[in-house]
């Protein structure tokens, strides 16, 4: 009996793909992304500020998920060469990609309503989280009824479980040390977790949040750190969808053409850049505006190399969906609950101290010669 040899798909993406970068087509998915990017951040700058609004919340979402859209919508319907081009029979998976079409037009419904009348903005969240469970729902009906083969014929694929642990697991620790090392050099000062907990719970679990935390603080901590590290990241995993199927679905596969340090590294700096309206408005490094958005530039290279790395070795776009939910979610359980960085610039995490972690991270995992490979 002989064996019939089956090709990847990236095997298959390699061998029709062209071996130079397509600008044009790089410079359309840039040039609609921060289009729609920034035209959201002024709508944000113009009608609610960046100040603790009932909106803000959405529209910080919707700006995340409009990197997929847009390299969705070009991929189907203008890039006549993609792998999802809607001349091509990709099967069941294009639902998928037609429902988060439609999941970003309705966060941009949701988000206009919430700016228009604060006074729906929990109805507005709860019809948010309601769609969001609808799509996961839809996504793992989809990949129950396609398979694992023709999920990665979509660029779908979910990669192995050992590299969700592997990544998620060392991504965690990375701020869980970021945090120590803040305690050591004293570039902060612990969570007084009663008046967190006093400022932000739910009227109706208050009293019962404060008790144990008060009565088991580090059980409460164990509890309240896994939900957020653990589980939110999958909640929200068509959120972070969101800015990884543009980042580094479709642009990283594209720029990687160059090598993959550059291309990678490109990658990181075009990411970077695209924060900066958002950073201007005191995202992140509230105080700091000019300084920040150089700050995020560099902090989004490093992290780009950790996430585009996650994706060369598993070739899971979701992999790097859910490791940029944990990166989001480890770095405000640590900084809200547990210990808060005194000056955003200058703390390990997200400041210089982060920045620079950050780049040992890179030159470590750039020794792997899977960097060199094309």
């Amino acid at each position: 009996m002989t064996s019939t040899i089956i090709p990847t798909p990236a095997d298959q993406a390699f061998a029709v793909a062209p071996a130079r970068v397509n600008w044009k087509q790089v410079g359309l998915f840039v040039a609609l992304t921060f289009a729609l990017t920034w035209l959201l951040d002024l709508a944000i700058w113009l009608g609610v500020g960046y100040r603790a609004s009932p909106a803000l919340g959405t529209l910080l979402q919707l700006q995340m998920l409009l990197p997929a859209f847009s390299a969705i919508l070009l991929g189907m319907f203008v890039f006549a060469d993609s792998p999802i081009h809607i001349s091509r029979d990709i099967g069941r998976p294009r639902w998928f990609f037609y429902f988060f079409l439609f999941y970003t037009v309705f966060y941009v419904v949701i988000g206009a309503w919430g700016m228009l009348s604060p006074a729906g903005s929990q109805t507005v969240a709860i019809l948010g989280q309601s769609m969001t469970l609808l799509g996961l729902l839809l996504l793992l009906v989809l990949r129950l009824a396609s398979g694992r083969a023709a999920f990665a014929r979509a660029g779908l694929a979910g990669g192995k479980l050992k590299y969700w642990l592997l990544f998620g697991v060392g991504l965690a620790l990375f701020y869980l040390i970021q945090t120590g090392l803040n305690y050591v050099a004293g570039l902060g000062k612990p969570v007084d977790l009663a008046a967190f907990l006093a400022a932000v719970a739910p009227s109706g679990n208050q009293q019962q949040m404060l008790q144990m935390a008060q009565t088991a603080p580090l059980a409460f901590l164990a509890m309240t750190g896994a939900q957020s590290v653990l589980l939110s990241p999958l909640i929200a995993l068509l959120i972070t969808f969101g800015e990884e199927y543009g980042w580094r679905g479709y642009l990283q596969g594209e720029l990687v053409k160059l090598g993959r340090v550059r291309g990678i590294a490109l990658v990181g700096l075009i990411w970077g850049i695209w924060h900066a309206p958002i950073i201007l408005m005191g995202h992140n490094y509230p105080g700091y505006p000019i300084a920040g958005v150089l700050m995020m530039i560099a902090y989004c290279i490093g992290l780009a190399f950790v996430l585009g790395y996650a994706i060369l070795k598993s070739g899971s776009v979701w992999l790097a969906a859910y490791l940029h939910g944990v990166n989001n979610q480890t770095f405000s359980f640590l900084a809200m609950m547990v210990y808060a960085p005194a000056h955003p610039l200058f703390a390990f995490g997200i400041g210089l101290g982060g920045v620079a972690s950050l780049g040992l991270v890179a030159l470590l995992i750039t020794t792997d010669p899977l960097w060199k490979e094309r």
